[in-house]
């Protein structure tokens, strides 16, 4: 298989990345932070690539996907020669604060991050997926989706369900190219770098304020996605090709006997 994974300096995005490359797929990692890259290559097997790209930006998406593409040979998921055929966009920022707190800048971050960034690398990334009859994978959220929209996460859900059309627009208009939403759980990522930092920056008085809420409201089981059941499932739904145009993973609420 080979690769591209956006996001890829931390998080869930790094633990995707040094995961797909450990199973011997060439992999392909991009993110801003190329400082960060370089240590998630280090240990994702064999011949990982690490290019920076700031999602917000159009011309270093495109740029960025075409390093990619050179480097791996041509990003495929299912052993085509050429093109891209895995994409996976795991970027995603999540301000929390009340919706009526949410200034201008706060909202543009969140849509131009979590809308745009994945508009912009898929549209480079296109020309590549449809030659190759490939899979663009997005990581969404239980909240953009299935549940209302969590207090205090406004920005993030808002733009979490707007990412959910933008995949149906892809899909309508592509329908060669095999357009997937992952919709993710409470999970918290792996260890070190691995680690989730969506949460870094909230204010924490406003955090307790709202946990509370969250869980009354059934919407935290009270248990965290165990990552590696996430990887494995995510596995599974690229090499499917396409075909799975949706799968949801949640953490399983603990046992009470």
């Amino acid at each position: 298989m080979k690769a591209v994974v956006v996001g890829a300096s931390s998080g869930l995005g790094r633990y995707i990345g040094v995961d797909l490359g450990r199973r011997g797929d060439r992999v392909a990692l991009l993110a801003r932070r190329r400082d960060r890259l370089v240590d998630a290559a280090k240990v994702a097997g064999p011949d990982p690539l690490a290019v920076a790209c700031d999602v917000t930006d159009e011309s270093s998406c495109r740029a960025a996907v075409e390093e990619a593409a050179a480097g791996v040979g041509g990003i495929d998921a299912l052993v085509h020669a050429t093109g891209i055929d895995a994409l996976v966009y795991a970027t995603g920022i999540g301000p929390l604060a009340p919706v009526e707190k949410l200034d201008a800048d706060a909202w543009r971050r969140a849509m131009d991050t979590n809308v745009m960034g994945a508009a912009l690398v898929t549209s480079a990334a296109l020309p590549h997926l449809t030659k190759s009859g490939g899979i663009a994978a997005y990581l969404s959220s239980i909240g953009g989706s299935l549940t209302p929209s969590w207090p205090g996460f406004a920005a993030y859900h808002v733009s979490k369900a707007a990412l959910e059309k933008l995949v149906e627009a892809f899909r309508v208009e592509h329908p060669s190219v095999g357009f997937t939403r992952f919709v993710v759980g409470d999970c918290a990522g792996g260890e070190g770098d691995s680690r989730t930092g969506f949460n870094d920056g909230w204010d924490r008085e406003y955090a307790a304020q709202v946990h509370p809420v969250w869980r009354q409201r059934g919407y935290l089981t009270g248990s965290l996605l165990d990552v590696e059941e996430f990887l494995r499932v995510l596995d599974v739904v690229l090499r499917c090709g396409g075909t799975v145009p949706e799968v949801t993973v949640t953490p399983r609420p603990p046992f009470q006997a």
